[in-house]
């Protein structure tokens, strides 16, 4: 049975929360400040966490940033205000692997915490391609069996061509995805992350056989 802990000090919305996903078959704890929350995640390092960012105590950046200088790599989903984006963008820096916006709909919070935790399962804890391997639960990268040293924008931006399974990803959404926004004018920051991936990931940067570019779109991951 998968542990979710929830992490909100408004009463009435853990308490629905917790029921609707104990109703879905997951074990749920809840802390109602973020000091309770940090102890709890680092004590019983749950399958992954719903965040608030306005928590007494301690926030939910701090927490979020305590775990992850602590290398609790569990995913983090983040519950901020509606209309704040620079509570997104901050999230996504700290190391959240999603953000869900209040007042939320539940299907859609389920959905997510579905997802979360799918990909973060063992099954998908460790992923090669070529001679790379990533493993997801310690966000490590290694080459041929050697330890490759990624920025954490540069593993994020790894992790969002891994998830396409192939696809092609556009600038715009690498931008969504990983940094939190997008616009146009700012989308060369990909393609100078995507030339350092190459750097360190393929055997031939200028002939790259894994991180390709699809011209005037954007980028895919080929196995």
């Amino acid at each position: 049975m998968k542990r979710v802990l929830i992490v909100e000090d408004n009463a009435d919305l853990a308490y629905g929360l917790r029921n609707n996903l104990e109703i879905e078959g997951y074990a749920v704890h809840v802390a109602d400040n973020g000091p309770e929350g940090l102890r709890c995640a680092l004590e019983s390092a749950p399958d992954l966490v719903i965040l608030d960012v306005m928590l007494p105590g301690m926030d939910g950046f701090r927490v979020l940033k305590t775990l992850r200088e602590k290398k609790r790599n569990m995913p983090v989903l983040v519950l901020t205000a509606r209309g704040e984006e620079a509570d997104k963008v901050r999230g996504l820096k700290l190391g959240s692997d999603d953000y869900v916006t209040k007042p939320f709909g539940l299907l859609e919070l389920l959905a997510r915490v579905e997802a979360l935790l799918r990909r973060g399962g063992p099954a998908a804890s460790i992923e090669r391609f070529g001679d790379v391997e990533i493993d997801r639960a310690a966000r490590t990268v290694s080459r041929n069996g050697e330890a490759v040293e990624l920025a954490p924008k540069e593993y994020e931006l790894l992790i969002a061509l891994l998830d396409a399974n192939g696809a092609v990803v556009s600038r715009i959404d690498l931008m969504r995805q990983v940094w939190g926004y997008a616009d146009s004018i700012i989308t060369r920051t990909i393609d100078t992350h995507i030339a350092v991936l190459r750097r360190k990931l393929e055997e031939d940067p200028a002939r790259p056989r894994h991180v390709m570019t699809v011209r005037k779109v954007g980028y895919r991951l080929r196995r």
